[in-house]
């Protein structure tokens, strides 16, 4: 009777393999928020570099001739390869979606075309009122957003917006809620150096009935 309470006294106090079990509880939320901290930390670095990028690329195209390492055919392609040679080193999967448009000045960003005459008042052009505006964009019709593709000319401003999408680092972004890929942002308004005069804006006008 003495022995069999010593043996089940012995096998209560027999604590091998607890640190193995322990860690087996713990491993996969520690393992998973490692995981979650180095992919949020790629995120905010690759944020942070295609902001640098495209900040320095944008100046770099502010002069009336620009020089740059990447390649392509036009102004906006060697931009945005210039993008691609920056972020491709921390983000070799990603896609690129760039927009340049330029503007008259850094005040029409996004804005409509400036009315010169408002005959009714009501702040609208009404092309069978006569109402005129200044044609922004030189497109002879009137425009809520008065951008214009392209880098522009002397003393435009360019407006540049970059979005990347990026797959995550690690395939375990489902299990704290993430999307499987990354979405860096990054936009820069730059007005050209005055390298000729500005294009003058030509007004346009409606024929009233």
């Amino acid at each position: 009777m003495i022995s069999r309470m010593a043996k089940l006294l012995q096998i209560k106090r027999d604590d091998q393999g607890v640190a193995a079990t322990e860690f087996g509880l713990i491993a996969i939320p520690l393992i998973v928020l490692l995981m979650g901290g180095l992919d949020l930390g790629h995120q905010a670095y690759t944020q942070s570099l295609l902001a640098g990028s495209l900040n320095d690329a944008a100046r770099r195209a502010s002069v009336e001739d620009p020089t740059f390492t990447a390649s392509g055919s036009t102004l906006e392609e060697r931009i945005e390869n210039t993008l691609r040679l920056q972020v491709d080193r921390v983000a070799p999967k990603a896609k690129y979606d760039v927009s340049i448009q330029n503007y008259f000045d850094f005040a029409g960003i996004g804005k409509p075309e400036k009315l010169l005459t408002d005959v009714n008042g009501d702040g609208l052009f009404d092309e069978d009122d006569g109402d005129c505006f200044e044609d922004l964009n030189e497109n002879g019709e009137y425009d809520l957003d008065t951008g214009r593709t392209g880098v522009g000319g002397s003393d435009d401003v360019v407006f540049y917006e970059v979005r990347v999408t990026v797959p995550r680092l690690f395939p375990m972004a489902g299990l704290i809620g993430l999307d499987e890929n990354m979405t860096a942002y990054a936009e820069a308004a730059v007005r050209n150096q005055p390298y000729a005069t500005q294009a003058v804006v030509p007004t346009v006008c409606g024929e009233p009935t």
